[in-house]
């Protein structure tokens, strides 16, 4: 069978998640990088077991593993290099403002413009209202949140001075500082919050055990052969390692815990929207 391989993560990932797709091609399992559709219709192929294989969200996969029969189990997380990640499948969300803007700590955001990527994320929307109900402020702290469909997108507008502010996937923005390191020169980050579980790789359980098993296998091994380690080496990945569902119960808390909390006022936050 010819599995089908899909990511729902930011675009500058892209060429990991194809080179996963690549090596499992070259180990006996046929496998093609499905990305010609927008992602959220790549997400409705993975849930409606059009696609066997997906690079998701952790937020998106813990609601899916919580209903009554979930249509897609874990393969595995992505272990980062760089020493923040200590050699563990995390990640982090960093609090980017423009380098030289009035702004040095997060509290001198209130009241000012911020961009999410899209409300299902964890790292760049739920992760930023977990933060403020931990904060206690629970009735709007900025002046206006937008979406900006991406978080490239929602960096490309603190940089454009569209907005004041946004919360960055850290391995995105990590990406991004490698292929331009001018960036660090414009932007600054007020802080960082996580550690979260890291996005994991996830099979469509219509997908037979035995293909579940040796895609595993072959994922989980490729740091252990040379083609593997070079591929990983290329997009800064030490490994792709196990986890389990239980991982998962920190994204579930903290989203929770933000359930109700808005961005902005309600109605400023629906015209940002």
């Amino acid at each position: 069978m010819r599995l089908r391989v899909v990511s729902m993560m930011s675009e500058n990932a892209a060429p990991l998640h194809r080179a996963v797709a690549r090596y499992l091609d070259t180990q006996g399992l046929e496998a093609r990088f499905v990305e010609d559709v927008p992602w959220r219709e790549r997400q409705r192929m993975l849930l409606n077991g059009e696609a066997d294989l997906g690079f998701l969200c952790g937020l998106p996969y813990a609601r899916e593993a919580d209903r009554p029969r979930p249509r897609i189990v874990l393969v595995g997380a992505p272990v980062m290099q760089g020493p923040r990640y200590a050699g563990r499948p995390i990640y982090f969300s960093d609090l980017v403002v423009c380098a030289g803007s009035r702004f040095r700590s997060f509290a001198d955001l209130r009241g000012a413009a911020w961009a999410y990527n899209e409300p299902g994320s964890h790292s760049g929307y739920w992760l930023t209202r977990w933060h403020l109900a931990r904060l206690g402020e629970v009735h709007g702290f900025f002046g206006r949140a937008v979406e900006a469909g991406s978080h490239l997108n929602a960096l490309d507008q603190v940089l454009r001075g569209a907005v004041d502010g946004a919360s960055i996937d850290s391995t995105v923005l990590d990406t991004e500082l490698r292929k331009n390191p001018a960036l660090a020169r414009r932007i600054r980050i007020l802080g960082t919050l996580g550690p979260s579980a890291a996005p994991p790789l996830v099979a469509s359980t219509r997908l037979p055990q035995a293909v579940r098993d040796r895609v595993a296998e072959v994922v989980l091994g490729m740091h252990l052969e040379p083609e593997g380690r070079a591929l990983l080496d290329a997009e800064c990945v030490l490994r792709y390692t196990r986890c389990s569902d239980h991982d998962y119960d920190g994204i579930r808390g903290m989203a929770a815990r933000a359930r109700g909390v808005p961005l902005a006022s309600p109605a400023i936050l629906a015209l940002g929207a």
